[in-house]
């Protein structure tokens, strides 16, 4: 009896390699993800400038962080995760603000943007990236989190505007690549054990689960054969002793220590991004 209606996940033409340097860029669901990919010893930036919804806000971190990157610094893959087609527009100056800084509403014109107009402004983005980082991916997704802000509705509409535009960049550009985040939460995970206490937003569990889902995609063996050996050390360095003054803990974690330093040596940019105490020194 099959009880889900599974998303098809075809492989993409290019991986994601172990502790490679990725950015990621939009809804607060990229801090999700972001932060599941730092976890994991990839060189991860997300949001530098905080959480960006729509397509002209996400083009103006990644034009701004160019600017401040040293010229040598570079990007492998690029998240982009888009949240709304609404933007806000200064009415004073003209300009869509990236936020409205609890300012009064009255200081500002609510727009959507046309499907047209999210092309623009995504292309913009991508032939940015593609001089700033020209060996880097990018990979485009739409958040599957609902704003019923607009309206359940109103929602779907902006959902698809985003939609419909993320499928016309795929279609014309071959490094850029379309994760269905979206559908994956709407159709496979359509059952409300896997949705927050507030019922928009997805639980830990199924973050996590799509989480995975982009490595069934972007994951080659070099990244199977390094979470191998990676899982094993992750697990130790999450443990919580119950005496960390003991002998037995503290020689345990110089041999974790240990397997970090070699993990460390054997892959480029690995980044140990757990807070660990040891001869009181934080790793």
């Amino acid at each position: 009896m099959q009880l889900q209606t599974p998303v098809d996940l075809p492989r993409a033409d290019f991986e994601i390699e172990p502790c490679s340097r990725m950015l990621f860029v939009g809804s607060c669901f990229a801090d999700n993800m972001g932060r599941l990919f730092a976890d994991d010893c990839f060189r991860v930036t997300v949001n530098p400038y905080g959480v960006m919804y729509n397509p002209i806000s996400v083009g103006h971190t990644i034009a701004r962080l160019s600017d401040e990157l040293p010229p040598d610094d570079r990007v492998d893959t690029v998240v982009i995760t888009l949240g709304t087609n609404h933007i806000y527009i200064l009415r004073a100056t003209g300009e869509v603000v990236d936020n409205c800084q609890k300012r009064p509403q009255r200081l500002f014109e609510e727009r959507e943007l046309t499907v047209d107009d999210t092309v623009e402004s995504l292309e913009q983005t991508i032939a940015l990236i593609a001089h700033r980082w020209p060996e880097a991916r990018v990979i485009l997704t739409v958040s599957p989190i609902r704003y019923r802000k607009y309206g359940l509705h109103g929602s779907q509409l902006s959902k698809s505007v985003l939609l419909l535009a993320t499928a016309e960049i795929e279609r014309r550009h071959p490094h850029v690549s379309y994760f269905p985040s979206y559908e994956i939460m709407n159709d496979e995970l359509r059952d409300y054990r896997f949705y927050a206490e507030d019922m928009i937003h997805p639980s830990t569990q199924a973050v996590a689960y799509i989480h995975e889902c982009m490595g069934r995609v972007y994951f080659g063996s070099a990244m199977t054969r390094f979470l191998a050996e990676w899982q094993p050390v992750k697990a130790a360095l999450s443990h919580r002793p119950f005496d960390p003054e003991s002998a037995e803990y503290k020689d345990f974690m110089n041999k974790t220590m240990a397997r970090v330093d070699a993990l460390s040596k054997k892959y480029n940019n690995f980044a140990l991004n757990f807070k660990i105490e040891r001869n009181d020194l934080y790793y």
